[in-house]
């Protein structure tokens, strides 16, 4: 077979791509290896590659190859090849190694063995010996160590050719110009442009992917923007090959199919336009491709009946925080939906979960690697079958409120719901309490649990209905289940005087552990109501619980009271309204901690809303059975311990089980107690059976009855609490962790 062994490099995710490209260009024997591609090559179609891949990386031409055991036989066989076909004594080389070898600690070493050989072999033959440049070497040589042996390649391209020539400035996450290409080649960008399809990106920011979807629409190689090559001074370069393949690149250029706004980039960054435009006139397309300021929400709807919408938006990893993002990928969608059908939509993400958002349903996803990041190409086709608009999280499911409104079971469900607005609604005001349950599977087959949250008592600031239902048995017929869901849903509104808009609804399945806390959405969406004269955060989009249980009412006004000048320590502690509560009742100091940051930055806020600021109160981000083995000497008078029912979560180093676990953990616990020190003991298992003998030399009051609250007396099983004081005669307990 003619030709030589070549090897070109590319991303994860593209070497199928690159393949393609390599067969395109004549290559023979191509096939995708680790970390590219390879075939046989002539020189002048490996000077092509150079020249016109638009997804390779490195194309290297092998000049030898050898077994090696260890150090000494690499430099034996770099010392084999005649290095003065490849350069003079004058020129200056850079060597790249890669791969391993007994007796070659690291890459670094092993390129400096393979220097060596280089040098001392010209030093040898001619006293003199070639300098070695990292930058801009007049050669760049790779040699790659395995277990087939050692190869060795001159770098033909010397600098990655994803480095076109035409990017200056770019945006603080830029794509490069070979994933790019990539992503419209897996998108079909080069068919669409033949056919005369346009091109958007509506997040364009440094302008990379239309300058790239212009390269190939205008048949323009990516190489003739580059200044050099690695080959240019190479001494087996053919000059004469090279300026046929230049004039030929240059008679295929085409910039007249460009015709104006055929190519279009938006972004609302004016400084970011800036460089794009920068960058497109040192591509030669500054005439070409048509960039506009332009918000995402005010996006022009498509002026051509196909195309390609391609973008690269952020996804969370580097900017941007995750709850803004949902919304820019649901803007993103609705774009989309509104402005392009019958179009082709190409959206890289490194968050599938935002994917979702758009509401298109992709009909091919590709991995690709952004630079560390893994992400998904989503390919859709903008059209109405391909359209699922996602409820937002949190919301109703839609429902025929009439038919459903109109039925009998509707009416029945609307007297109970109405007669508890009347009672508790005349209790809660006459108590100053502004969050409270209003209906609680009062009637069983209406299986649901409604709260309903004020930012103040009188409702005046802001008032949200959240709504819980149970998950029906397997026992109880689907249809059934759904009809009476419907009726409930029908008549919240008018019965409760609250808009569609403030009624939030939730399934509740049976949980295990901390399983309620775990994050539903990520909206990130977050109001503010009112407990006994104190604010707090709740949010009723992103998890099962609202960042409040209200049914721990009493036992937090029964911490504010026994707070004042105890410090107070809150052992998992989730959005620290407890901790609050001590504050607010007078304690000098606060330690709170808890496994998640989200829940110790919430709990922060929750502190801040209510003036608590300062290194007084401390919040630990920390596995609490951890944290309580370890005695820092801190005492507390006053400590909440209200774990888990069950945790093996895989950032706890042990699993807990509270029925299991508490006489060990209240032990571990109470060695953090004062001797005149309350710890209040709670938990929601509904079976659990507090081992009291285990706890003989304590003084243990049972606070159950005493800690619900009048809304939740159709529930008496909601949460168990307990008081645990020193017994006067027994000698404090010594700090042990739980198994």
């Amino acid at each position: 077979m003619n030709g030589n062994p070549l090897f070109v490099t590319a991303a994860p995710g593209t070497a199928d791509l690159l393949a393609a490209e390599l067969t395109e260009f004549g290559l023979a024997a191509v096939r995708e290896v680790g970390g590219g591609a390879s075939g046989v090559a002539t020189l002048a179609q490996a000077l092509r590659v150079c020249l016109w891949s638009r997804v390779g990386l490195r194309v290297l031409w092998r000049i030898g190859e050898f077994a090696a055991a260890d150090a000494g036989e690499l430099y034996a066989g770099i010392r084999g090849i005649d290095w003065s076909a490849q350069l003079g004594v004058a020129d200056s080389l850079a060597v790249d190694f890669s791969g391993e070898l007994p007796g070659i600690r690291h890459s670094q070493f092993g390129a400096q063995r393979v220097k060596d050989a280089i040098v001392d072999q010209f030093r040898e033959g001619t006293g003199e010996r070639p300098s070695v440049d990292r930058v801009a070497p007049a050669l760049r040589i790779n040699v790659r160590a395995g277990r087939d042996g050692v190869i060795v390649a001159v770098d033909l391209s010397g600098d990655s050719l994803h480095r076109r020539g035409y990017r200056g400035g770019q945006g603080a996450a830029p794509l490069k110009e070979n994933l790019a290409a990539a992503l419209l080649l897996r998108a079909g960008w080069p068919e669409l442009a033949a056919a005369g399809g346009a091109f958007v990106d509506p997040l364009c920011g440094s302008g990379t992917l239309p300058i790239e979807a212009a390269l190939i629409a205008a048949d323009i190689a990516p190489g003739l923007l580059r200044e050099r090559f690695g080959f240019e001074r190479w001494r087996g370069h053919d000059a004469a090959v090279w300026r046929e393949l230049i004039a030929e690149a240059g008679s295929r250029r085409a910039e007249q199919r460009l015709e104006p706004g055929r190519v279009r980039g938006y972004d609302r960054d004016a400084r970011l336009l800036a460089q794009a435009q920068a960058n497109a006139q040192r591509a030669g397309l500054g005439q070409r491709i048509h960039f506009e300021r332009c918000d995402l929400a005010a996006l022009p709807p498509a002026a051509a009946p196909a195309g390609l919408i391609a973008t690269n938006p952020p996804y969370g990893e580097r900017l941007g925080d995750r709850a803004g993002l949902r919304d820019l990928y649901a803007l993103l969608g609705e774009r989309l939906r509104a402005g392009y059908r019958g179009w082709e939509a190409a959206v890289l993400t490194g968050n599938p979960a935002l994917g979702r958002a758009l509401g298109i349903r992709a009909r091919r996803t590709h991995r690709m690697m952004n630079g560390p990041l893994e992400c998904r190409l989503l390919r859709l086709a903008v059209e109405p079958e391909q359209f699922v608009v996602p409820r937002a999280p949190g919301r109703p499911p839609l429902i025929d409120a009439a038919g459903a409104r109109a039925r009998p079971g509707a009416a029945m469900f609307a007297n109970r719901l109405r007669k508890n607005c009347v009672e508790l609604g005349r209790w809660a005001r006459r108590e100053q309490i502004a969050c409270y349950r209003l209906y609680d599977a009062d009637m069983p087959e209406y299986a649901f649990a409604i709260d309903l949250y004020q930012s103040d008592p009188a409702g005046s600031a802001g008032r949200w209905l959240y709504v819980q239902e149970y998950a029906p048995p397997a026992t109880v017929d689907r249809a059934k289940a759904r009809a009476r869901r419907e009726e409930a849903l029908s008549v919240l509104p008018e019965v409760t005087g609250l808009p569609a808009e403030a009624i939030w609804w939730r399934t509740r399945r049976p949980q295990k552990g901390r399983a309620q806390y775990e994050q539903l959405g990520e909206r990130g969406e977050r109001v503010i109501v009112a407990e006994g004269g104190l604010r707090f955060l709740v949010n009723f989009t992103d998890y099962l619980d609202t960042g409040m249980f209200l049914d721990q009412r009493l036992t937090r006004a029964r911490i504010r009271t026994l707070a004042r000048g105890r410090r107070f320590l809150n052992l998992f502690c989730y959005t620290g309204t407890a901790t609050v509560y001590a504050a607010a009742g007078g304690a000098p100091a606060t330690t709170s901690v808890d496994l998640s940051r989200t829940y110790l930055d919430w709990a922060q806020r929750n502190l801040e809303v209510n003036g608590c600021r300062g290194t007084a109160h401390r919040l630990v981000q920390a596995d609490c059975l951890d944290w309580l083995a370890h005695d820092d000497g801190e005492r507390y008078g006053l400590i909440l311990l209200d774990p888990p029912t069950f945790s093996n979560s895989k950032r706890m180093r042990r699993e807990f089980d509270v029925q299991r676990d508490h006489v060990a953990l209240l032990r571990a616990a109470l060695g953090r107690l004062a001797r005149d020190g309350v710890l209040l003991f709670s938990t929601p298992f509904q079976r659990f059976r507090l081992d009291s003998a285990a706890l003989a030399d304590l003084a243990i009051s049972d606070l159950t009855a005493t800690t619900l609250p009048r809304d939740f007396a159709r529930r008496p099983r909601i949460h168990q609490c307990f008081e645990l004081r020193f017994d006067g005669q027994a000698a404090p307990p010594v700090a042990s962790p739980p198994p």
